[in-house]
């Protein structure tokens, strides 16, 4: 009988994680386009990196407690489907959102999650500053304090939101909440932490780290992503 030869499987090679850069836009419309890309996108839909800056807002994930938003005052307050908490976006904060298809990288829920977070340790480690993530609480901790939050949406096994790092924004409102539904959670900033960085350089560097370990080139996009565009132009 002949032997049939065994090969293993031919490695699938990722296609470019495609990079854009929003610069400051307010939070509405982004979430809005992302949910439209997340309707819209198929199996050979290029996953996305979208990097932005948020004016100041609290938002409130699918299972946060309005307890936790003690005294939002003039700050606007936007319930939204990603998982978690209440958390602050403001100035000085990158918000890096990963629309990724994770069957094409043959991850999980929870190994997404592990995933940012590694980003986040690795990328603040070339910087000097050694963090952690915490096994109760999803996010990245300097000393006990949170200096990164995630909160995610996964529907048919496609990603939306994604994760937000505190380089140099303002901390007071931070105190106006129990940050990630934690009374008395500690927030920090790489700043508090006597690190000076480009926040844009810094964003790089966790989009580079990202694409490293999930083994796939970037592309920079010059354009805002088209589901944006869309719904700009209806606002």
């Amino acid at each position: 009988m002949r032997k049939v030869r065994s090969d293993p499987p031919a490695r699938v090679t990722c296609p470019p994680l495609r990079c854009y850069r929003l610069g400051r836009q307010p939070y509405v419309p982004v979430w809005r386009a992302m949910q439209l890309q997340l309707n819209e996108r198929a199996q050979a839909t290029p996953d996305e990196l979208w990097r932005v800056e948020h004016p100041p807002v609290f938002t409130l994930g699918r299972n946060a407690r309005p307890g936790h938003l003690r005294a939002p005052g003039a700050i606007p307050v936007i319930r939204v489907d990603r998982g978690g908490q209440v958390t602050f976006h403001g100035p000085g904060q990158i918000v890096l959102y990963t629309l990724l298809d994770l069957r094409r990288h043959r991850l999980g829920v929870r190994a997404l999650v592990d995933l940012l977070q590694q980003v986040v340790i690795d990328s603040l480690a070339e910087l000097g500053i050694p963090a952690e993530a915490r096994s109760d609480a999803p996010g990245v901790y300097v000393d006990g304090a949170k200096i990164a939050a995630l909160g995610l949406r996964v529907r048919h096994g496609f990603s939306m939101h994604g994760l937000s790092l505190n380089v140099g924004p303002g901390l007071a409102a931070f105190e106006r909440i129990d940050a990630c539904g934690y009374p008395g959670l500690a927030v920090t900033s790489m700043q508090c932490l006597g690190v000076q960085a480009d926040p844009q350089r810094v964003a790089a560097r966790l989009e580079t780290r990202l694409a490293e370990l999930l083994e796939c080139p970037t592309e920079a996009a010059p354009v805002l992503p088209e589901p944006l565009v869309r719904v700009l132009a209806r606002t």
